[in-house]
């Protein structure tokens, strides 16, 4: 099977973002506070923007998801049944990861399930097993009629699971206090890895004329970021305004948009600067171990939640003799703790040394076992 030249910049742009995750899931687990990040009245521009920043991660990962796929099926020939049961078998395996391993990781028990970003790209995967038959301009339109109009939907509400599943985020109970959490909802997130399939030829494409696109799409997003949201015409669910707090407040508040779905203005001030990234990578030279991190994006992402779980749990041990606890009345933090953001930037640097040699390691090893079963875990793509 012949396989496209790998593209340096795909994989810096996942390394980055994948940096980027660690810091948000790092402070998790070091720096839990009574308030949200996002939340202007109890929040400082150092914790927003320390969150904000972490925003360019699940849509950056989903739309790549959808342009490998397209380039797995270039690269063997363009057989469709050969690609439609690789998504339909990946998909698979991504969600039973996302309700085992990663929900244990978190809680260090099966307390409730939690669908996240794994449990997203793996359902994308098995739409995609069924939108790989279609023509690849009907994808592209499939993939704008569930971005575009999509808060369209805001105001509709439902318990039912299936909702929650496709457009609402929430918790659906099962038994007593078992249930299922729905952090990703479907809609937009199938939206764009079908986007990303869409896009998938423009990584074949001459480097000067992908650069030019990928500069132009991006300027393109912005610029409609920037007239819905200055309108508070449509686009999020959350109008932005004036916090008679300063500048820098009033930027917060234009900028805070809406994730859990993600709003179309989320999508397109995310995919705005990740486009960007793309065609910046092409023209800088590869840092190699971001380069590292981005060629083995999910054996990061399987190891580094239980790690910083667990050194977050002996860092609150060690200085303040107890754990951080919540549940569904809110958070119970131990006597003496403030939280700080210095904390956390240092305590991701310590967990982004330590997944720097494991996954130095595990690069090492998939060299010199290239057809090995375990390989399969890590989706590397062209």
């Amino acid at each position: 099977m012949h396989k496209p030249a790998r593209l340096h910049s795909i994989d810096m742009l996942r390394g980055v973002v994948i940096i980027l995750m660690a810091l948000d899931h790092v402070r998790d687990f070091f720096g839990p506070a009574l308030f949200q990040p996002e939340d202007l009245a109890a929040t400082s521009p150092g914790w927003f923007w320390t969150r904000w920043i972490t925003h360019l991660c699940a849509p950056t990962f989903v739309l790549l998801a959808g342009s490998s796929a397209w380039l797995r099926g270039h690269a063997g020939g363009a057989d469709r049944a050969a690609l439609s049961r690789y998504l339909t078998s990946r998909g698979a395996m991504l969600i039973l990861l996302e309700i085992s391993w990663i929900n244990i990781s978190w809680q260090f028990a099966l307390d409730i399930i939690v669908l996240q970003v794994i449990w997203a790209i793996g359902a994308g995967m098995l739409a995609l097993a069924a939108l790989v038959w279609l023509p690849r301009p009907v994808i592209a339109l499939i993939a704008a009629l569930l971005i575009l109009p999509h808060n369209l939907l805001d105001g509709v509400h439902s318990n039912h699971f299936l909702w929650k599943a496709w457009h609402e985020q929430g918790f659906i109970p099962l038994r007593g206090q078992f249930g299922v959490l729905v952090m990703y909802p479907l809609m937009p997130w199938i939206g764009l890895i079908a986007a990303g399939y869409a896009l998938g030829p423009l990584f074949t494409w001459p480097a000067a004329r992908r650069q030019r696109w990928l500069w132009c799409a991006s300027a393109l997003l912005l610029f409609g970021f920037l007239a819905l949201r200055s309108v508070n015409l449509y686009g999020d669910p959350d109008p932005w305004s004036a916090q008679g707090r300063g500048p820098m407040f009033d930027l917060m508040s234009f900028m805070r948009v809406h994730k859990y779905p993600p709003s179309l203005l989320y999508l397109c001030i995310t995919g705005s600067i990740g486009l960007a990234l793309l065609a910046a990578f092409e023209k800088l030279p590869a840092i190699k171990p971001v380069l590292l991190f981005g060629r083995h994006p999910m054996f990061f992402y399987v190891l580094h939640v239980a790690l910083a779980h667990v050194l977050g749990n002996l860092y609150f041990q060690l200085r303040f003799g107890g754990q951080a606890s919540f549940n569904e009345a809110g958070a119970t933090l131990p006597a003496g703790y403030i939280p700080s953001l210095l904390v956390v930037y240092l305590a991701w640097l310590v967990v982004l040394a330590i997944m720097f040699g494991l996954t130095l390691a595990w690069d090492q090893w998939r060299r010199r076992r290239p057809a090995s079963l375990i390989s399969t875990l890590s989706p590397e793509s062209p």
